[in-house]
């Protein structure tokens, strides 16, 4: 790497540092300048701000963080995933889960695809995430209750479920359509 890159590269890291630490400051101010520049800065931020959020120690500064996850947006999502399976803290889940949820369509085939796992409590956290994004996760949920993967399919109904009148009727027409 070139000396200026290297500077350039160590100039970000120091401008991504100093806007997660502008997360806290009692200016509401400088707290939403700061969740819009490390949106627009975009996926270098996404470590940093995992690395905040596993850190933080008030939920207040957890929700700055996960909007400003959530602000990077597609590229955040395959960092949070991965770092869901790492931070079991249900206070790190439920804003992880959050920034995914606020993120949107990007995010449901990769949220959809982590749930094939063991841990229960991830898939809570990741059913939450999808109910958050509401009717653009449908299709591909219904989609999913024929899966192969019985996690999957479970996961794919309790959570059209839990959406109650957006995914229900999904859900009941799958179901009507297989008689």
């Amino acid at each position: 790497m070139k000396e200026k890159d290297k500077m350039e590269n160590q100039s970000l890291k120091e401008k991504i540092h100093r806007l997660i630490t502008g997360l806290k400051d009692s200016s509401i101010d400088i707290r939403h300048q700061a969740v819009r520049a490390l949106g627009e800065i975009g996926e270098p931020a996404a470590g940093p701000l995992i690395q905040a959020l596993a850190d933080a120690e008030t939920n207040d500064h957890r929700w700055y963080i996960a909007v400003a996850l959530s602000g990077i947006g597609a590229p955040a999502v395959a960092p949070l995933i991965s770092a869901l399976r790492i931070h079991t803290e249900k206070d790190f889940r439920r804003y992880a889960a959050a920034a995914l949820g606020n993120i949107g369509a990007p995010a449901v085939e990769p949220i959809i695809d982590a749930m094939a796992t063991d841990d229960r409590e991830m898939r809570g956290f990741l059913s939450l995430a999808l109910c958050r994004i509401g009717k653009p996760a449908v299709g591909p949920l219904t989609r999913r209750l024929d899966d192969a993967d019985e996690i999957i399919r479970s996961c794919a109904i309790l959570t059209l479920w839990q959406m109650g009148e957006t995914g229900l009727p999904s859900m009941i027409d799958k179901i009507q359509e297989e008689k």
